[in-house]
């Protein structure tokens, strides 16, 4: 009987059929344009284009326009690549260009897809980003779909890791820019750690299509790009921390040896306020709980920690003068490993040894709050409904599930669970060689690059040929998934590799025409087409009679997605297909979600050894386990994102000033209006309102407004005259710092002091940001505590958070003013040395920006001798966390290692 809910969608149809059917009157519009631009010329196309773009500018929407670009841009590609949009292909793109998350399976096209929203959108002249996970992606779709923008009149361009900048900058400027997230993060931090707006890379953030979404939006968004270099040497608030910890006794603190966390009693908050004053650490009339002493808090809890919670010879040894950390689970030296956020430096204080500088935070960005910036966003992927609250919660974005060009005929089989994990691999290695022997083709999806190999070695000892996807080069990778769908080829892949590739039945026809040309250069290109389409027919009819590509899953993964993505590898445009998920009562999710109560049951039925149970309701109870998985990944990302969002807003305002002082050609205002605030703080400080002329501090503010503003005034005496209050004060204040000021503009030189204001402004700002992130950071590691004392973290973060910007933001004024009145006018030589220096200390920052890889990773060097880009067989043998031999500075696994 079907229920209430059922009915009505039978009767009304789903909200998402009901959009995709919204698009029909549009994609009718499109194929009715079809043969008009079916007959235009190459140059026709090209005008087309302008034409449109005229009309945009003079006020016509994107919306009106569609059809004819859509039509243009299919038009385009048809004659560029051979390949004419379907009609889904077309509903792909409208969903894009309304901002909305296009879910297309496997082998629809979605590369194909982003060109019309992408060309739409480029009308405007603002750009448009095309997002990709990798840099072979990049430029692998830059080069083949820049054939249709060419066509279309449009340019394209590519941005990659340590590019020469003239080239990225153009990259930037064209109409069209592909890139991987990673890079477009860094270099919007990059932009804002520069000091001349002609040195920016990006132009705004108009509109951004991201292909793989759920893999850039949600799984990659768990950390934080970071840009980090040197803090200042702090080695003596070590030591002196250090000196006062074995002070403390058993009631001063609480250790939590399970999440090894410490805290600090009352008893003992007093006694270090006392000791920590009397050293001279904590400023007088300061307490520790004071959003100004979050730093020292931060440094004293990782001191407790250093003392109570890590043992020499068991957590570290102490080698030459040096901390070294033993992991804990092999017993092994981690040489060149390091504890963060000052730990490690409170141990090398506990042991006597050499402190080392902590990494500060230059600048950070979240991927959630970096592509927040775009006017407009969308994406693409094969598996996003079962994210579809968070992308909507997160980014505001719909998703649509776009149906194929032709019915899936995938057999998807219920999942066949074993007691253990011996049982599953020999009943996987017998379905391999099963499918090999009738020349099946077989994808073997593994969660992990250990367990790939384990089964490789098994497929080995049963003599069956295969090959192993994981920690190789992306060209490799498209290769070998090229040829996934050959007849009987075994492939091992960790779960998430190979995208960006299809696998085609039979072999892809492309790849085999590039490496036979590749070997015979003087062969007829023609000729050698036509053979190796005739030799793929037969091979993939071959394929199809085995019944197609074979995707076998040995583990359930913590997220639906994932697994959908893997299934999604078969069943391409109508192909035959199967997937099966192989499971035990050992894996990682079976053993979490109450495998022993299966056990049990498994036992009671009596089940042989190598025997299964399969059954749809183990494929459900799976799925509500994954789902419960899911929901608590989203709310550890949302709770991360809250506390983001916080710096977020100040990160805005920060980057807000300082193009706005980099866009000033004249910042007198702007540092006047910063003088007279610290003017108006030293009155109401030492003048408060409402007060007799008694309790006035007139020595106070003379010395004050000395030190700040370089003003040798007669406060004194002014404060002693009769009908003399505190505005009167203000004003002769004001007067005095402006004459001074101008007097010293007439002394540099208008453009010279121009320049010098406007170095002093960026430089302040960029220093006093780089404070504010680590007291934010240190902020965050002890607001947690505050929920024992039934305190919301977030709450409070968000409290101190905002007393601290409003601090640093009344430093920042009080030092440029500083700064500006103790400038003396100097020789003309002096002059250009002075702003030459600034210059220098601008770029030292900068050239960390560029620099500095991702956080815990080495300075670019050269390549190892003898690398070759193309032959992975010159790279040598570098482990995961090892320096690319390549010479980038980053981690193989995040360069010529990284899995796509």
């Amino acid at each position: 009987m079907l229920g209430i809910g059922s009915i009505a969608k039978k009767v009304f149809g789903t909200p998402n059929d009901r959009k995709i059917k919204a698009t029909q009157p549009l994609i009718d519009r499109i194929n009715a344009l079809e043969p008009e631009f079916e007959a235009l010329s190459d140059a026709a196309i090209q005008e087309r284009t302008a034409d449109l773009k005229a009309r945009v500018e003079k006020g016509e929407s994107l919306d009106a326009l569609l059809p004819e670009a859509f039509a243009n841009c299919r038009e385009a590609a048809r004659r560029a690549l051979g390949l004419r949009a379907f009609d889904v292909q077309l509903m792909g793109g409208i969903f894009l260009h309304q901002g909305n998350i296009s879910e297309m399976k496997t082998g629809e096209g979605k590369t194909l897809v982003a060109t019309f929203p992408a060309y739409l959108n480029a009308l405007g002249g603002k750009g448009v980003h095309i997002v990709t996970v990798n840099d072979y992606l990049v430029r692998r779709d830059a080069e083949w779909m820049g054939k249709v923008y060419g066509l279309l009149g449009m340019t394209t361009g590519a941005v990659y890791p340590q590019q020469p900048e003239l080239e990225k900058r153009a990259a930037y400027q064209a109409d069209i820019t592909y890139a991987t997230n990673n890079e477009l993060g860094f270099d919007y931090l990059r932009d804002n750690m520069k000091s001349e707006l002609n040195d920016m890379f990006q132009r705004g953030h108009n509109f951004a299509i991201v292909d793989e979404v759920d893999s850039i939006l949600i799984d990659e968004a768990r950390t934080p790009l970071i840009i980090s270099g040197p803090s200042q040497d702090r080695s003596d608030l070590y030591r002196t921390i250090d000196r006062v910890i074995p002070l403390l006794t058993e009631d001063h603190y609480t250790i939590d040896e399970k999440t090894r966390n410490v805290t600090f009693t009352d008893e003992g908050n007093e006694f270090l306020e006392e000791h920590l004053s009397g050293a001279g650490i904590l400023p007088e009339g300061q307490t520790l709980y004071d959003p100004e002493s979050t730093t020292i808090v931060h440094h004293v809890n990782q001191g407790l920690r250093a003392h109570k919670l890590f043992t020499r010879d068991k957590d570290y040894i102490v080698r030459d003068g040096e901390v070294v950390l033993i992991d804990e689970f092999t017993g092994r030296m981690m040489a060149g490993r390091r504890l963060s956020d000052g730990l490690h430096q409170a141990i090398e204080a506990k042991e006597g040894a050499n402190i080392q500088p902590e990494n500060v935070t230059l600048a950070s960005v979240t991927f959630q709050n970096y592509f927040r910036l775009y006017d407009k966003l969308s994406g693409m992927t094969g598996t996003a409904l079962t994210e579809a609250d968070e992308f909507a919660e997160i980014y505001k974005l719909g998703v649509v599930a776009v149906p194929t060009n032709k019915p899936i005929a995938r057999d998807d089989q219920d999942d066949a669970v074993y007691r253990t994990a011996k049982e599953k691999y020999d009943a996987i290695a017998e379905a391999i060689r099963e499918s090999y022997e009738r020349r099946q083709p077989v994808l073997v999806g593994t969660t992990s690059i250990e367990k790939s190999e384990q089964l490789s070695q098994m497929l080995t000892a049963a003599e069956i040929p295969h090959n192993v996807l994981n920690a190789r080069q992306h060209e490799k990778e498209a290769q070998i998934i090229a040829e996934a769908g050959t007849p009987g080829a075994v492939t091992i892949a960790t779960n998430m590799a190979g995208r960006g590739t299809d696998i085609q039945l039979g072999g892809n026809v492309d790849m085999k025409v590039m490496e036979a040309l590749a070997a015979d250069p003087e062969a007829n290109p023609d000729e050698l087409r036509a053979r190796i389409e005739a030799e793929h027919a037969e091979a993939k009819q071959k394929v199809i009679e085995s019944g197609g590509l074979f995707v076998l899953a040995t583990e359930r993964h913590e997220s639906r997605r994932i697994d959908n993505q893997l299934r999604g590898r078969s069943g391409r445009q109508g192909d035959p297909g199967r997937s099966a998920f192989y499971l035990s009562l050992e894996d990682d999710l079976m053993r979490i979600f109450g495998s022993d109560r299966l056990d049990k049951m498994l036992s009671r039925l009596g089940m042989k050894e190598g025997e299964a149970i399969i059954h749809p309701w183990v494929n459900k109870s799976l799925e509500k386990a994954q789902a419960k998985v899911e929901g608590r990944n989203f709310d550890i990302r949302k709770q991360l994102l809250k506390f983001d969002d916080v710096m977020n807003d100040q990160r805005k305002v920060i980057f807000g000033q300082r193009r706005e002082i980099m866009e000033a050609d004249d910042l007198h205002e702007i540092t006047q209006d910063m003088r007279h605030q610290v003017i108006d703080d030293l009155v109401d400080q030492h003048i408060p309102a409402k007060s007799y002329a008694d309790q006035w501090d007139g020595e106070g503010l003379y010395v004050a407004v000395m030190e700040k503003l370089g003003l040798d005034q007669p406060v004194i005496a002014w404060t002693e005259e009769e009908g003399v209050d505190g505005e009167v004060i203000r004003e002769r204040l004001y007067t005095a710092s402006d004459e001074l000021m101008a007097k010293k503009a007439a002394d540099f030189g208008p453009d010279n002091m121009r320049q010098i204001e406007k170095q002093i402004l960026l430089q302040t700002i960029d220093q006093k940001w780089r404070d504010h992130l680590l007291m934010l950071e240190h902020l965050r590691s002890v607001v947690g505590f505050r929920g024992y004392a039934q305190r919301d973290p977030l709450n409070e973060y968000k409290t101190e958070a905002f007393q601290l910007f409003e601090g640093m933001l009344d430093s920042l004024r009080a030092d440029v003013s500083q700064k500006l009145s103790q400038i003396r006018p100097l020789s003309e030589e002096e002059q250009k040395a002075m702003l030459d220096q600034m210059k220098a200390q601008r770029s030292e920052v900068e050239d960390a920006a560029r620099a500095v890889p991702p956080e815990g990773e080495a300075e670019a060097e050269a390549a190892a001798p003898g690398f070759v880009e193309a032959d992975p067989d010159t790279w040598g043998n570098p482990g995961r966390n090892d320096a690319c031999p390549c010479g980038s500075g980053r981690k193989f696994k995040h360069c010529h290692g990284r899995i796509s």
